[in-house]
């Protein structure tokens, strides 16, 4: 059966848990994706839980944009697994997929409170006031005026 390591950070105080599920409590993890939400219950937390990521036995990263549970060869730029990167610079990397299977080893996690769940969602539905445009009244009035000669 599977084992795993579930590194949960809560991103109100910054600190993470480390809680280990073997057996029952880890079938529950298998088959779910990166970015989805299960049911704290499982790990005995309240509110909801979101797959971040993980890492396999040997350590490597779990990537969103590569799907099912395969290992693969990718071509990456400076991105999860590729920190290392010069302007232009690729390179090629062994990464897991997006999908949680035996071989998994470590899961990151994030704490979803009901509080947390609001406000992501009341940022959502405001508008982001500081990505507009200032708008400046009487802007003809605080040019310098040129003289012509």
């Amino acid at each position: 059966m599977a084992n795993f390591k579930i590194v949960l950070s809560d991103q109100k105080t910054g600190k993470s848990t480390v809680h280990e599920v073997k057996d029952k409590e880890a079938s529950a993890f298998l088959g779910l994706k990166i970015n989805d939400v299960v049911n704290g219950s499982v790990l005995g937390v309240d509110g909801d839980i979101r797959i971040a990521g993980g890492s396999d036995r040997a350590g490597y990263p779990m990537r969103v944009d590569l799907q099912g549970g395969i290992k693969k060869y990718i071509l990456l730029t400076k991105s999860v697994g590729f920190k290392k990167a010069d302007v232009g610079e690729r390179g090629r990397k062994l990464v897991r997929g997006n999908t949680i299977t035996d071989d998994i080893y470590q899961i990151n996690a994030v704490h979803l409170s009901k509080e947390s769940k609001e406000n992501t969602n009341e940022q959502l539905e405001q508008p982001k006031e500081h990505l507009k445009p200032e708008k400046k009244e009487n802007s003809k009035e605080e040019l310098p005026e040129v003289k012509k000669e």
